[in-house]
């Protein structure tokens, strides 16, 4: 079951009028204070009128959504209150693609400003908040070309959305206009490609925007071929993925996702399609490919290579502390924590090995109880045989047992990368996290790598999921592509590593938000000072990451940002943390900078 989108084919439909009806009032717009240099919000005199947003509506044939919240349904003072539907999320959206096939859901809540929580029969109130006003049903060029120059010309916020799965606000705004990717699906295998300048030959794919992993898999495997693309199923890798670099479990064989770009189709901020590859407008090639999403311009689609078909093989243990008895086995139970720390420790140098091998170690450190700690465990090789990844891992399990954890009948799986199956429902989360790359020294100096994982051990036994994942996305496996954007770090990295934080941020006072979010830089701080020269994965961060520039994209932050100026002047597009974005701000966001988008956009 699936809430109905509210589509825009009459004024009446749409509560299209000029002034406030009662669903703008439910929305939560009150006519605002005179603005000062800011986007155009709802109420201003200024805002597009009913017959406006008609004849935008008419433009893009009829694909004009003016979607309420899906939680709408749960409050008793809403005109969309309805108990069946609220029951339905919140017993069973999250275990369907509900929330991802939603035109302005995102799957982190609270940089939209929690305003409108899934409650049954809530006496409270909901608000529109931080999420867009209008939305554009993308499913052609033309109609993204229209609503930028309609959000242009009216000066409006706009914004871009694909599935939902940016978790700092990206793609969320406050009075904005939003360009919905999500149905931008296409997909053409090209057997024989050969990239403007000369820098690839060989097979390749052109694929929408909106194409979510698990299509692009099911593509792939029509053809025999492997496309690299994000670790989670649902995730549009052809829009926010590669514009923010791009992690896989290929990483170490192929590099990043923006290392498969070898051309792209662009709507730019004057509302016009354009190629973007090394030859033509190479510097916005340079800037999509890592550079940020949401700032230059919209993609529509991409030719990304199309490598060989190739299998995955991954050996998965996990081992745990706290027990009374030992029980030897693929998940054993010790009670000796000096072993548990240093067979943590164990696992984590063997990421060297791992990437240099073209692999990728992924890992969870979690803290069970005040006593009690689990290492989950897997090491994945493209590639390889069962049993050649057992013969690669003996290393790592012979050290974990002379540390007095018995591993032992580790059977490793194994299938065609681009034939992975799993979950493809989407839950909500409101959580907060926080990422850092580390540099390969930070490995291979052993005072560093003591401080790394003291500071790591740390997080975990404060109560954070430290997620990490090694990787070597070198410009030597990537193949030497056209220059990207990307923050130069990743290429001499060795992990990417996520602190994720348990703190509901749902409804909390803003004391306890500040008390969280301090907790969680001092963690942070040890992380960043054990790993000189590295930064943190604009993907997967924390949206108030210090000194940001330099975290997110290094040495190309000055490059990039002369590029956004370029190629938008006017500022049409604005996210939050992207190049050139300090020159505005939400409105609302205090002296801690708790930084939702439920507030008007202006100029700093």
């Amino acid at each position: 079951m699936q809430l109905p989108i509210l589509l825009c084919a009459s004024l009446a439909a749409c509560g299209l009028a000029v002034g406030f009806n009662d669903v703008d009032k439910f929305r939560g717009r009150e006519a605002p204070r005179a603005p000062r240099a800011c986007k155009t919000f709802p109420g201003d005199l200024n805002w597009p009128s009913g017959s406006d947003w008609s004849r935008l509506n008419s433009s893009v044939a009829g694909a004009l959504l003016r979607p309420l919240p899906p939680a709408a349904v749960c409050y008793l003072n809403s005109p969309a209150f309805d108990p069946a539907r609220c029951s339905f999320l919140l017993q069973n959206a999250g275990r369907t693609t509900f929330y991802l096939d939603d035109p302005i859901t995102v799957l982190t809540q609270w940089p939209q400003g929690n305003t409108c929580l899934a409650v049954r029969n809530s006496t409270g109130n909901c608000t529109q908040g931080g999420f867009p006003s209008y939305v554009v049903n993308a499913t052609s060029v033309k109609q993204v070309e229209a609503a930028v120059k309609f959000a242009r010309q009216n000066k409006i916020r706009l914004i871009i959305k694909n599935t939902g799965h940016d978790f700092v606000g990206r793609n969320t705004g406050a009075g904005a206009l939003s360009i919905w990717t999500h149905y931008l699906k296409e997909f053409e295998f090209l057997p024989s490609y050969k990239q403007p300048g000369g820098g690839y030959r060989g097979s390749a794919a052109r694929v929408g925007a909106g194409l979510q992993v698990y299509e692009a898999f099911a593509h792939a495997a029509k053809h025999n071929v492997t496309l690299p693309a994000a670790s989670c199923l649902t995730v549009g890798s052809y829009g926010g993925w590669i514009t923010g670099g791009g992690h896989s479990p290929l990483s170490s064989k192929f590099g990043l996702g923006v290392d498969q770009v070898l051309s792209l189709q662009v709507v730019t901020a004057d509302g016009r399609s354009m190629t973007a590859d090394p030859v033509t407008n190479p510097d916005l090639f340079f800037a999509l490919r890592g550079g940020g999403g949401s700032t230059y311009g919209v993609i529509t689609s991409a030719i990304v290579k199309a490598h060989p078909q190739i299998n995955l093989t991954i050996a998965a243990f996990t081992f745990t502390v706290g027990a009374s008895a030992t029980q030897p086995g693929p998940d054993p139970t010790i009670t000796n924590l000096t072993a548990f720390w240093a067979g943590f420790d164990a696992v984590f140098r063997f990421g060297v090995p791992t990437v240099d091998a073209g692999g990728y170690l992924w890992t969870n450190g979690i803290r069970l109880s005040n006593t009690s700690y689990t290492m989950q465990v897997r090491v994945q090789m493209p590639g390889l045989t069962p049993a050649e990844t057992i013969t690669f891992i003996q290393p790592l399990i012979t050290s974990l047992n002379s540390l007095g954890i018995p591993l032992s009948n580790i059977t490793p799986t194994t299938q065609i990368y681009s034939l992975q199956t799993g979950a493809i429902g989407g839950a909500l989360g409101n959580g907060r996290f926080a990422s850092r790359i580390f540099p390969r020294r930070a490995y291979t100096d052993p005072t560093l790598f003591a401080a790394a994982m003291t500071a790591a051990r740390a997080t975990v036994e404060d109560g954070y999921v430290f997620h990490g994942l090694n990787m070597a996305p070198t410009l030597r496996v990537a193949g030497f592509p056209a220059p990207a954007g990307v923050n130069p770090v990743w290429r001499d990295s060795v992990m990417h590593a996520d602190v994720f934080d348990s703190t509901n941020m749902a409804g909390i006072s803003d004391d306890a938000f500040r008390a969280a979010k301090r907790r969680l830089e001092r963690h942070m701080d040890a992380l960043r000072k054990a790993t000189p020269g590295g930064g943190a994965y604009f993907n997967e961060a924390d949206v108030q990451e210090p000194e940001w520039q330099d975290a997110f994209f290094g040495s190309n932050y000055g490059k990039l940002v002369s590029i956004k100026k370029k190629w938008d002047p006017e500022a049409v597009f604005w996210a939050p943390t992207t190049p050139g974005s300090e020159a505005w701000s939400v409105e609302g966001v205090d002296a801690e900078g708790i930084q939702t988008q439920n507030g008007r956009l202006c100029r700093v």
